[in-house]
């Protein structure tokens, strides 16, 4: 059993966006088999409630309040200091402090990072703790890839501050990993894409895929529907306040749901997430729902005649789409999405390219009912084969083990699981 300070740059519960989705299990995990310290923000006053769950799991907890107008005035600072906007995002004296603090006191044998934005802190740490201290860093995306992406999709003068960031951010991320023992991306073609942008970190990166909770994100016949019975109900789920997809429900509102509709006349367009902008709000109306934060998602998943997933900016495995997939719903995603999978195309889901294909795929579907209940069977059987988080986070424990070991000699922790009796009741706070 190590000692370990995990920071994630919000609280990893509960798992109801892509990233907290993965930094959950990874919490989840680590602490079910090791000492951990939490130190996290807390970004969203309703994630308050929360806290004394989440201290449950862990041996201590830093927590430290985050407040996005605040926080996007420091961004803006970071214009006249040269670095990129995202580490003065994420910039808090108080929670610099209070890691060197745990460092001066206690003996850590690593530091796991989620997110090259909390990395400045495991530096923090490092200078404290001593320069052998392992840091094992989850970058989950190349998220300087993403910054240089959303640049020409912006018109001057913001499409600058985007591409700017792209740059700085990637300097940063290719001098994150050259400092960390082991690094991790989310997807094979992730991890390609950043050994082309910084080749001298190749062979440095992992892929640590994202998984699924199938037993949680399974039909049930119980399970009551949200829509009209005379709907054919096309779903889209995810944060409602993250641009990649506003931009993708507003495309397939504005370029898809018209054509689809003068076929299926009975087509409606659910927009499920928490959060949503004004622009997503605005389309609401005759064939648009939206819904705002909702119980559970799974409903809305469950009864869709299909989901769909008209992602622009987006590569690694998302979670909606696996989530749909072990609901066993038809999907019609991105072709980078598809390709990041490890699915066959057609079989498991359906890939587009254009707004086209997203019609053409769509109007597959709703007319053939059958073909759509036998291709969300077969996603969710491969979901179940090849997804689950067990089986992703086995990487993490094998680098884990050898940056701990590597450390023996300074007589560092003796490196065991903790045992059965204790990881069982760790995990039994499950929800």
């Amino acid at each position: 059993m190590a000692r370990l300070l995990f920071l994630p740059h919000r609280l990893p519960y509960p798992p109801d966006k892509g990233d907290k989705i993965r930094s959950y299990h990874l919490l989840r995990h680590l602490a079910a088999r090791h000492e951990v310290t939490l130190a996290t923000f807390v970004d969203d006053a309703a994630d308050e409630a929360h806290l004394p769950t989440v201290r449950r799991w862990c041996s201590d907890a830093i927590f430290a309040r985050l407040h996005p107008r605040r926080s996007r005035l420091y961004s803006i600072a970071a214009l006249l200091a040269g670095g990129p906007m995202t580490l003065h995002y994420y910039h808090d004296a108080g929670l610099e402090r209070g890691v060197r603090e745990l460092a001066a006191r206690r003996r850590l044998d690593a530091v796991v990072v989620f997110s090259s934005s909390m990395m400045p802190y495991a530096e923090a740490v490092r200078d404290a703790a001593g320069p052998r201290l392992p840091i094992l860093l989850d970058l989950v995306d190349v998220d300087s890839a993403k910054w240089t992406a959303y640049a020409p999709r912006h018109r001057w003068p913001l499409s600058w501050p985007l591409a700017r960031e792209g740059r700085t951010l990637l300097a940063y991320e290719r001098r994150a990993v050259a400092q960390a023992s082991a690094s991790f991306l989310c997807t094979e073609q992730e991890r390609d894409l950043f050994f082309e942008l910084a080749p001298e970190c190749r062979g440095r990166v992992d892929v640590l895929r994202n998984g699924v909770d199938a037993d949680l994100y399974s039909p049930d016949p119980a399970r009551a529907s949200p829509f009209d019975p005379a709907e054919q109900a096309i779903v889209f789920t995810g944060a409602m306040d993250y641009w990649p997809n506003v931009d993708a429900v507003c495309w397939f509102a504005r370029d898809m749901l018209g054509p689809l509709r003068r076929q299926f006349p009975a087509a409606r367009f659910y927009v499920v997430g928490r959060n949503p902008t004004p622009a997503v709000r605005q389309l609401a109306g005759d064939a648009i729902t939206v819904t705002g934060t909702v119980p559970d998602v799974r409903p809305y998943l469950q009864h869709a005649a299909a989901v769909v997933a008209p992602l622009r900016v987006a590569r690694g495995i998302q979670n909606k789409i696996l989530e749909a997939m072990a609901m066993q719903r038809p999907v019609v995603a991105a072709v980078s999405c598809a390709a990041a999978l490890d699915a066959q195309a057609g079989r498991h889901l359906l890939a587009a390219a254009d707004a086209h294909d997203y019609v053409s795929a769509l109007q597959q579907l709703l007319a053939q009912p059958a073909q759509a209940a036998a291709m969300g069977a077969a996603g969710r059987a491969h979901v179940l084969a090849t997804y689950s988080w067990a089986g992703s986070l086995r990487v993490l424990d094998e680098r884990l083990a050898e940056a701990v070991c590597r450390r023996g000699d300074e007589g560092g922790a003796s490196f065991a699981p903790m045992p059965a009796r204790v990881a069982a009741t760790v995990a039994g706070d499950e929800p």
